[in-house]
């Protein structure tokens, strides 16, 4: 499974614009991150990326956007840390940015190291300019995202089947109490979810237009 840029910034709360400048090198530094299947049209992330994408939207909660590429620049070619942005755990600081580790943290912007104590699960909602981005997990009830099922498509949970297939009946006028003569086993419930999550997604087609920030 991969997600295209639409699906991405759903999940990860970025808007379209944002993943557009993270993909690109700012100076002499590379790129915030790079879609790992594909960085050329189609433009593909992978389930790492989305991951390692809410990171970096809670880190710009905190501290600008010149402080999260300096610490990655920090993690990448002083530390010698090279493997995929979501297999670390960065956290905001007080004018600075922690790279958390089981016993104590790294400063990466100052340098040295400091015992830490409050971590944020980048997995669980928040909320961005006022808007709620769900639980990356579980972005609506009955809506699920599992790496291991479909690769991490958004499926409507306990099944393998696509939410999207499902929106897109009730949106082609099947009402959500006759979706289960579809697909047994899904309910109104999960149809109307399913079609509350696509809206959700869609309206990010708007977000393309929202300033880099």
């Amino acid at each position: 499974m991969s997600y295209e840029p639409k699906l991405a910034a759903a999940l990860s709360g970025a808007t379209l614009r944002q993943l557009s400048h993270w993909r690109r090198a700012s100076g002499t530094k590379g790129a915030l991150l790079v879609p790992e299947i594909s960085d050329s049209r189609p433009i593909l992330y992978s389930f790492r990326d989305v991951v390692a994408l809410r990171a970096c939207v809670k880190l710009r909660k905190e501290t600008s956007l010149q402080k999260i590429r300096r610490a990655v620049d920090t993690l990448r070619e002083d530390l010698g840390e090279r493997k995929h942005l979501s297999s670390y755990v960065l956290v905001a600081g007080p004018d600075t940015i922690y790279l958390a580790e089981p016993e104590q943290a790294v400063d990466l912007i100052r340098g040295g190291n400091v015992v830490i104590h409050q971590l944020v699960d980048v997995l669980a909602p928040f909320y961005k300019d006022g808007r709620h981005i769900p639980d990356l997990l579980k972005p609506r009830d009955h809506v699920a995202v599992d790496s291991a099922v479909r690769g991490g498509e958004p499926v409507i949970e306990g099944t393998r089947i696509p939410a999207a297939e499902v929106a897109a009946l009730v949106r082609d006028g099947v009402p959500p109490d006759r979706v289960s003569d579809f697909y047994p086993g899904v309910s109104a419930a999960a149809a109307r979810d399913a079609v509350d999550f696509s809206d959700y997604v869609d309206s990010y087609v708007d977000g393309s237009r929202q300033v880099v920030a």
